[in-house]
């Protein structure tokens, strides 16, 4: 499960995403840290914090960098002071527990025209997007990070789009996907050598782990489901076997010229 933090102090809205996500400062038994709040009360729903979960605790599994995820405990009343009511209202409708991913203090959004990316790397980001169906990491929104020179992974809500419609999770694993539009394509990812490095690594064991730390409340009452253990079972039932074989299915652009202004 997840660790829990209490939010102390609403800081300001990140009004760039379309979920409002904001900064809080929490308390996390007593050492104080400051977090990107996504609310439980925002449109997308509780599913699009379900897969940030899983795909953002699967990525760390796997060795990729991403920020620290914990749940946020949320007294509304925090919001009081909140100038916009569009705020005030998703506050009001976000009590109790919400998502949290640490603050990376300094990190620039990655800009493919600026900064370079080895192809091991790139390969590696864009075969474990493959792995969740990540349609949400193109030119138009990168959703990476530069912090310390380093690449860091965020936002995966809009990945899994199968769990919107758990019909067609039995198939997930035979969907192939299309990579011709990531931000890291122009960079010559090798997915081939991530797959050797990767797939073995997406066990039944590691999945198993990472959907537990799910918080039980975002699970139950799922339709289809008597409980939230069977929705656990599902997420790795519709992610394990597309492990093994996703980078035979990869579509890439025919490799050109990397963007202009590319740092070496």
């Amino acid at each position: 499960m997840l660790s829990e933090v209490t939010a102390v102090r609403y800081v300001t809205p990140l009004r760039e995403g379309g979920s409002l996500p904001g900064v809080v400062e929490a308390d996390d038994h007593g050492a104080y840290g400051t977090y990107v709040i996504k609310f439980t009360g925002a449109g997308q729903g509780r599913k699009t914090l379900v897969a940030e979960v899983i795909c953002g605790e699967l990525a760390r599994g796997l060795g990729l960098r991403m920020p620290r995820l914990v749940g946020i405990r949320l007294d509304p009343v925090l919001g009081l002071g909140e100038p916009d009511e569009r705020v005030q209202d998703l506050l009001k409708a976000s009590g109790g527990l919400n998502l949290g991913m640490e603050f990376l203090s300094g990190a620039l959004g990655f800009d493919p025209l600026a900064h370079d990316v080895d192809p091991v790397e790139a390969g590696r980001v864009v075969w474990f997007d493959a792995l969740i169906n990540n349609v949400d990491r193109s030119w138009r929104n990168p959703n990476l990070l530069l912090w310390q020179g380093d690449l860091w992974l965020i936002d995966h809500g809009a990945s899994m789009i199968w769990h919107h419609n758990w019909r067609t999770a039995e198939t997930a694993a035979a969907k192939p996907y299309d990579a011709s539009d990531h931000v890291l394509a122009p960079f010559g990812p090798d997915v081939a050598a991530a797959a050797v490095e990767l797939a073995p690594l997406v066990t039944e064991e590691l999945l198993t782990d990472v959907v537990a730390r799910v918080p039980e409340e975002w699970l139950t009452d799922e339709p289809g489901f008597d409980s939230a253990d069977a929705v656990r079972r599902a997420y790795v039932a519709a992610l394990l076997p597309r492990a093994g074989t996703i980078h035979e299915r990869v579509t890439l652009p025919v490799t050109g010229p990397k963007p202009k202004g590319a740092i070496k």
